[in-house]
């Protein structure tokens, strides 16, 4: 189970929200075409092994008819309330051969009960309703979200619990083992489960990378992000991220999806580290996969099958500084058989090894795989790779762990001769799997930037490519206007732009940036720091604290220069976990004294996934903008800012 699937789809996806509150009337919940075939079909062509669905999310609305609660599809009206998505799934998931997992939010922000030893009863109810009602079911998914503002049995408040504690997690385990004794459980906010967080949503874990935890104890962020070398526990880490930067669907992110380059970094940076990689799509209001998405994957599964279906090892061959025992079975030569099940191995004590492969003539790669004999732990502490240059040894990488798969990425070579180098290990290592491959180049789509000055710049990362652009949305080609300095422009605009490789003319991705009214009349009123105009830069790179001395709730007021009609506003938090706005109010004024509040409320989600956020409102007029900061995510006294931007109509 290297690649599964999540789907989010919730009431959510009707209220444009990421977390719902748990108010919103189940008759907004009306896919016109859900078809659960779709989304199976897509993750069978994607290569996913399998699929976990949000059965309940935060909001407390199930996608199933539950017998304990009126808040689920059984008083929507899909189907007329006769409707069952997660049976629907597991019917779709036999179909096309995957494995059906289930996301069963803990926190439930509309059950009347919850913070009381009676939610616990509901919540294991709806477990085994979960569990014994659809086959056999391979991950249970618990969020690490737990308590908070809620709309708890009708009523506006707040509830805090212990999540160490408030779900008996010892004796949920229990019960779901007894029902299911196949599963694997994820879980961020209790007891040491089977699979770990890797503490980030943007998809990547550690380089190293340790299956281990210790078996009690908390788990802070460097545990997450690399396990435990000598943990006492085997909890392999799963990354989780989504297509788009939101978990549920938002029209505005259609043209947010994950470029190909993007996702190849998420799979090098996932299982190509030694985790598991489950890949979020946000289901649409229509009940389907997003054509974007779709599209975007079935590139992803294309692009590795075209970098990893030939193995220019495989058979080659190859000499080890060591064998254990001298024996066949356990010769360099089982690295490279394409057989899981055998290895070379060392004999006992030697942690120091190396495998020297002959590619026969020159050969031109530039990724290198290695994977373990997992059944027997995870050994290696570091290696590194040579290759052999006209009559030459070059060191091409050095890293840490390998783990059950180890894929390292570098610029093309061409080679005669490789050498893998166990540097250090725990026991003897143990390599089932050795691959050497040349993979297709993938262009990266340009960056497009726009100053407050209105001054647009585009730039490929590679500089020799050749830049292409248009200004009014429409799809740029080599016939375009091509790129060679900074645009400058008034007003809102598309603009789309490819990097072009000049040799063969193979082009990039598109890269796409929607600017709303430029920023060059703004005046931040009543701060004297003149760093603040990093908030309206449009460098996404910058940002600007307000003082620490400062006690939330505190505001950000800017002067547009001339009255505006605005549908919404974005904010950017700066890429820390420090001064992240979770609360706020957005107030308009034609005159900086009179204000009137369009929005407020909070950044769902926004401490494991700080990325732009879009709030949208009733279209109001105005000349000044009012950002309050009511509280971030660390319930400290800072506010910090990366972007600023207003949506006008």
């Amino acid at each position: 189970m290297e690649y599964y699937a999540f789907v989010h789809f919730s009431t959510n996806t009707f209220t444009n929200q990421e977390w719902g509150f748990g108010d919103d009337d189940p008759k907004i919940f009306n896919p016109t075409q859900l078809d659960c075939r779709q989304w199976a079909r897509v993750c069978k062509e994607a290569g996913m092994k399998g699929v976990i669905i949000t059965a309940k999310h935060h909001s407390g609305f199930c996608l199933w008819p539950s017998k304990y609660t009126e808040y689920s599809v059984k008083n929507s009206p899909w189907k007329n309330g006769k409707g069952d998505i997660v049976g629907d799934l597991a019917k779709a998931c036999k179909e096309y051969g995957l494995k059906l997992g289930i996301y069963l939010s803990p926190w439930d922000r509309n059950f009347a009960d919850y913070g009381k030893p009676e939610y616990i009863t509901y919540f294991r109810n709806q477990l085994r309703e979960l569990m014994t009602q659809y086959g056999d079911i391979f991950e249970i998914w618990f969020d690490g979200a737990n308590g908070g503002d809620g709309y708890y049995g009708g009523t506006r408040g707040t509830r805090k619990i212990d999540r160490t504690t408030y779900y008996d997690w010892s004796n949920t385990y229990k019960l779901i083992r007894e029902l299911q004794p196949k599963i694997v459980i994820w879980n961020d906010g209790g007891d040491r489960a089977d699979l770990r967080w890797v503490g980030t949503e943007e998809g990547y874990v550690g380089e190293k990378n340790w299956s281990l935890l210790n078996a009690k104890g908390d788990v802070p962020e460097d545990m997450l992000r690399h396990g435990v070398e000598n943990g006492e526990v085997w909890v392999p880490g799963e990354v989780n991220t989504s297509t788009r930067p939101g978990w549920f669907y938002h029209e505005y992110e259609d043209s947010r999806v994950k470029t190909l380059p993007d996702l190849m970094n998420t799979y090098h940076h996932s299982i190509g580290r030694n985790g598991t990689l489950l890949l979020n799509f946000p289901i649409d209001k229509r009940g389907l996969i997003h054509e974007n998405d779709e599209k975007a994957v079935k590139a992803l599964a294309k692009a590795v099958k075209e970098a990893y279906s030939v193995n220019l090892a495989q058979n080659k061959k190859a000499t080890a500084t060591n064998i254990r025992e001298n024996a066949l079975m356990f010769n360099a030569s089982k690295a490279l058989d394409a057989d899981k099940n055998t290895y070379w191995a060392t004999d006992e004590g030697i942690t120091n090894a190396a495998i020297t492969i002959d590619l026969g003539k020159p050969t031109v790669f530039n990724r290198f795989m290695a994977q373990e004999y997992i059944r027997l732990g995870q050994r290696v502490k570091s290696f590194k790779i040579e290759a052999l240059i006209d009559g030459n040894w070059k060191e091409l990488a050095q890293q840490t762990t390998i783990g059950y798969k180890r894929i390292l990425v570098f610029p093309t070579v061409r080679a005669t001769k490789v050498r893998f180098k166990v540097l250090d290990a725990k026991a003897c290592p143990l390599i089932s799997n050795i691959g050497v491959f040349n993979a297709p180049q993938i262009l990266t789509a340009p960056s497009i930037t726009r100053n407050q000055a209105g001054e647009i710049n585009i730039k490929a990362d590679d500089p020799e490519s050749q830049v292409y652009y248009t200004l009014d949305g429409s799809t740029p080609t080599t016939k375009s206007v091509k790129y060679t300095g900074t645009i400058q422009t008034n007003g809102k605009m598309t603009v789309k732009a490819i990097a072009v490789e000049a040799s063969t003319k193979k082009s990039s991705e598109i890269a796409e940036e929607k600017f709303d009214i430029v920023k060059k009349d703004w005046k931040i009123v009543g701060i004297s720091d003149e760093k603040a105009y990093k908030v309206i830069d449009g460098n996404s790179h910058t940002a600007w604290y307000q003082a620490k001395t400062q006690t939330l709730p505190v505001d950000l007021v800017i002067d547009l220069g001339k009255d505006v009609t605005l549908t919404g506003f974005k904010y950017l938090p700066w890429q820390s976990t420090d001064g992240v706005i979770s609360k706020y109010q957005f107030s308009v004024s034609l005159d900086g004294i009179n204000w009137t509040i369009v929005n407020e409320g909070e950044f769902s989600n926004i401490k494991n996934n700080p990325l732009l956020q879009v709030k949208t409102f009733t279209p109001s007029k105005a000349k000044f903008i009012k950002f309050t900061a009511l509280k971030n995510t660390k319930n400290d006294n800072w506010a910090g800012y990366a972007e600023l931007d207003v949506i006008t109509k």
